[in-house]
């Protein structure tokens, strides 16, 4: 918490790029994994996660910030709440300004300088140059440092090495360097020597916990990813079981449009058989009268003329009564042909429907079924105003082996999250308001161009 409010109030330098990846791990500390029903757009909007200076340094809007920021939220899922704090730490003590306490200081000639201590050693910057130290003093290559009244003196292991004398400004800021540099030089000798049996118990208790945590870490995903197997199929069961009732609709449906045609098909079969017995009824007639009018038929030439033509339009009206009546037997047939077929997609239309019920039953048992699954800084007395003490890095051979493969393994794991900063640096360097700029951002993209780094950078001047 300290560190990411230093860091937001601009006492920690953060390069744009990084503290977008900062406030990343951040967010997954506070709400945990990412989950897009939950965290929806704005969600952040109230929370404080960027340095004003990166936010005033681009033309963004808040929605854009959170888009990138939500981007690499979402990498971070199944980070514990721990896990992301210590991601956040490791990227943030790489930082140049990172656990650097600065105090103003007058060398020799008196030129105003500040002086840097911190875990790595003591350094002396240029106060317009918080992050480029113009010497280093690392600790192992220090054999003393003492001070008497206002002034301090830093020796060198090498004796070839100038002595480094410099004034402060008050006794009591002298205290607090010596205790800070005691501090701090202690840690750095307890880092490289061999851990004593209590160090070495609490480091095993320590990894049996972290593997305990392990465990439970994968036992909970393993039952979360079981859960949401079993929603998911839940889901599935409960789609499939409303495509069958679907199904089953139309079928019904279907069956009813079918028993409707029949009935109206036989209705319409039975109406057009009457009409054809009724013209053949009519035919008959027409026959019979066309038998009495040549039977009574006149001799006279003119009623026989009469007659014949009489005859001939019965001829005609039973001809066309004969084939009207053919027509409608034909349509009669017709209907007879459709109504069986009407009622054999009746017959089939059931017999789905059966099918659908059968399957709708044993889905619904599945469901019932698979919803019941389980869910389950040590104190210093100061004796006079002139005190000593020295300095020996007894085992550093001895150790800097396993240091420095530590240092490879982290390098490595750094690479892919290198290339990730320069990914998102390139996509928001066009929004970049350039005459924005502040003296510390001019300095770290010219240390950044040389291809300096917090570490080579002290390795230079040291």
């Amino acid at each position: 918490v300290q560190v990411k409010k230093q860091i937001l109030d601009e006492k920690i330098y953060c390069p744009p790029e990084a503290s977008v990846l900062l406030a990343s791990y951040a967010v997954q500390a506070k709400y945990g994994d990412y989950d897009p029903n939950v965290h929806k757009r704005g969600f952040l909007a109230q929370e404080e996660l960027l340095p004003k200076r990166v936010i005033n340094l681009y033309q963004m809007t808040p929605e854009m910030w959170e888009e990138r920021i939500t981007a690499w939220y979402a990498e971070h899922r199944g980070r514990a709440r721990d896990e992301a704090e210590m991601e956040y730490l490791k990227i943030a003590q790489d930082l140049e300004m990172y656990g650097v306490n600065y105090f103003a200081i007058r060398n020799k000639k008196g030129t105003e300088l500040l002086l840097g201590v911190d875990a790595l050693g003591l350094h002396i910057y240029d106060p317009d140059n918080r992050l480029t130290p113009k010497i280093s003093f690392p600790w192992n290559e220090i054999r003393n440092i003492s001070y008497s009244d206002k002034e301090f003196t830093i020796k060198p292991l090498d004796k070839k090495i100038d002595v480094f004398k410099f004034n402060s400004s008050k006794l009591r800021v002298n205290k607090l360097i010596l205790q800070l540099c005691i501090g701090n030089h202690d840690l750095f000798m307890r880092r490289r020597k061999a851990d004593s049996l209590e160090v070495q118990q609490m480091k095993a208790q320590a990894r049996e916990e972290k593997a305990r945590k392990q465990m439970e870490r994968q036992r909970l995903a393993r039952e979360k990813q079981m859960r949401e197997e079993a929603e998911r199929t839940r889901d599935e069961l409960e789609r499939r079981l409303m495509q069958l009732k679907e199904e089953a609709t139309m079928a019904n449906e279907a069956l009813m449009r079918s028993e409707e045609t029949a009935d109206l098909l036989a209705e319409k079969a039975q109406i057009t058989e009457e009409e054809a017995k009724l013209l053949a009824q009519k035919a008959a007639e027409a026959e019979q009268e066309m038998q009495r009018i040549k039977a009574t038929a006149i001799r006279t030439e003119e009623e026989k003329r009469l007659m014949e033509q009489k005859v001939l339009e019965a001829e005609m009206l039973a001809l066309k009564m004969a084939e009207e009546s053919e027509r409608r037997a034909k349509e009669a047939d017709q209907l007879k042909q459709d109504l069986q077929e009407a009622r054999e997609s009746e017959r089939r239309a059931k017999q789905k429907l059966l099918e659908i019920t059968s399957k709708s039953s044993y889905t619904q048992s599945m469901n019932s079924s698979t919803t019941a699954l389980p869910t389950d800084l040590p104190s210093f007395n100061l004796i006079s105003e002139s005190l000593s003490f020295d300095f020996k890095d007894t085992d550093m051979k001895r150790l800097s082996m396993e240091i420095e493969k530590e240092k490879v393994e982290y390098m490595e794991k750094s690479k892919h999250l290198q290339e990730q900063l320069n990914e998102l640096k390139t996509e928001i360097e066009a929004l970049k308001l350039k005459e924005r700029e502040t003296a510390l951002d001019i300095l770290y993209n010219e240390n950044t161009s040389r291809g300096s780094s917090k570490h080579n950078t002290i390795k230079k001047v040291s």
